[in-house]
């Protein structure tokens, strides 16, 4: 196979993302006008993504619709609630989250693609439309928290850096969230806090 297709067929790495990052993200980029290029959600912490990789205890989960069926559920962070959905377009996920059993509590490892939704008064709204769920144990979600911790911090070291004006997301960030570098270093903080 030639480097170029091996290129087009190559997943957007997933990246890690806390909820009360992704519940504040309201832009969205497009590359192109073609209908077929991915869509990204701009992270308020200076990167762009269209795959994340979240973690937490599942909750929630119900079914929706007869011939288009869709499973919804809530998975907790220590920093907030991610809303994940996967219906009769991602087969293999919606048999996973068929499979879980939320009157028992238990920690997810998700990847999916963040979904921003603009709703009539205005506000955006972005849940995850998963692609792979799978139950855990809490050691591997406290690993998801702290590798998250790290990720974040990555982010807003590139955000608030003296070369921010060299890197065009981080800088389109900057101008587009109102929160300082100082707002998230408190987020991933509490994160790890809540760990102990």
């Amino acid at each position: 196979m030639s480097e170029m297709m091996q290129r087009q067929f190559e997943r957007e790495p997933a990246k890690r993302v806390f909820a009360a990052e992704l519940r504040e993200a309201t832009r969205t980029i497009k590359d192109s006008t073609d209908e077929k290029s991915p869509a990204y959600v701009l992270l308020p912490t200076g990167e762009r993504c269209n795959r994340i990789l979240i973690a937490g205890a599942i909750t929630d989960k119900t079914r929706a619709g007869e011939q288009n069926i869709i499973y919804r559920a809530r998975v907790s962070d220590p920093t907030g609630v991610f809303y994940v959905s996967a219906g009769s377009y991602q087969p293999e996920a919606m048999l996973q989250m068929t499979k879980i059993d939320t009157d028992t509590p238990s920690f997810v490892v998700v990847v999916g693609k963040p979904n921003a939704y603009t709703s009539p008064d205005g506000r955006v709204l972005v849940s995850v439309r998963v692609e792979s769920i799978q139950v855990v144990d809490r050691a591997t979600r406290d690993m998801w928290v702290a590798d998250t911790a790290k990720a974040t911090l990555k982010r807003v070291g590139v955000m608030f850096g003296e070369d921010v004006e060299n890197i065009p997301d981080a800088k389109l960030a900057r101008e587009t969230y109102p929160q300082k570098e100082e707002y998230w270093k408190r987020m991933v903080f509490d994160a790890l806090s809540k760990m102990m």
